[in-house]
């Protein structure tokens, strides 16, 4: 019997519809089980790789900031030992100053406009000896005067009054027999200082100066003489024997007691440039 086509159909020779069967629970179980084994894998596995990730750009930065901007490797990295312990920028640093030097004690001696401390043979000349090493010299008359060739013998009065020297002071020292005048003309400047040392000569000296114990000396008979500038001052010195004893070539003494003295004339006229400059720099 027929329904029509393509409905249902019983007999002997219709084919057989097939049977329903029950799932099988345990193999679903166990794929499910499987399915979030791998998802946890995944999302362990996934955690890891960022957590690396992120280890590695806090390692780049801290390089790039203590590395000049240039990022490195964090396997390059020094050892331990080798990192500082502090990080903290050092200070601003400053070039080192250094006090300007002094000025030079010859430029206030060297011109009367600089020159300005008072002036006198017994500020330049103080006490009443001269005392070096185990040498004393005492100390005997001094004088000055304006009037310069009236204190000179020979060649040396024209040559102090041709530039202008302003005055002559005179002081004597005398030590076992030999006693030395020492005389210091003044004159404006460092220029007529040194033009009138060039043109003195032997024929000249400055006259010697007796008086306080010193017996006349070195008028009449041959004495040993010096001439000699600094600044703005001329010095010269007569040395000779106070018996009247012509002074040789073989009289060492007179020698080095004329050396000793024409030192301290240097000596004071430098040191009263050197009290000036340290003044002028409040050093004084």
């Amino acid at each position: 019997m027929s329904f029509g086509q393509g409905g249902p159909q019983w007999g002997p020779g219709a084919p057989q519809e097939p049977q329903s069967q029950a799932p099988d629970w345990a193999a679903l179980a166990e794929a499910s089980e499987s399915r979030n084994r791998r998802k946890k894998w995944l999302m362990i596995g996934g955690g890891a790789l960022a957590t690396a990730v992120i280890a590695g750009i806090v390692a780049t930065a801290v390089v790039t900031a203590n590395g000049k901007n240039q990022a490195k490797n964090p396997d390059d990295l020094p050892a331990s030992e080798e990192i500082p312990n502090s990080t903290s920028s050092a200070g601003p640093t400053f070039a080192e100053t250094k006090a300007p030097p002094p000025p030079d004690p010859k430029e206030f001696i060297s011109d009367a406009k600089k020159d300005k401390a008072p002036l006198s043979v017994d500020s330049l000349f103080p006490g009443k000896k001269f005392t070096k090493g185990s040498e004393v010299y005492k100390k005997g008359d001094s004088t000055a005067t304006k009037k310069c060739a009236d204190a000179t013998q020979g060649t040396l009065g024209p040559v102090l009054n041709a530039n202008d020297c302003e005055r002559l002071m005179r002081v004597t020292y005398v030590k076992d027999g030999v006693a030395v005048t020492i005389g210091v003309a003044v004159f404006e400047n460092e220029k007529q200082a040194d033009k009138a040392k060039d043109e003195a000569d032997k024929k000249g000296n400055v006259m010697s100066l007796p008086g306080k114990g010193v017996p006349s000396f070195c008028r009449t008979s041959t004495c040993f003489t010096t001439i000699n500038s600094y600044g703005r001052y001329g010095y010269f010195t007569t040395a000779g024997f106070t018996n009247g004893k012509a002074v040789t070539n073989k009289d060492e003494k007179v020698f080095a007691i004329a050396k000793d003295l024409q030192g301290l004339a240097f000596q004071q006229i430098h040191k009263r440039g050197a009290m000036q400059a340290s003044a002028a720099a409040g050093l004084g």
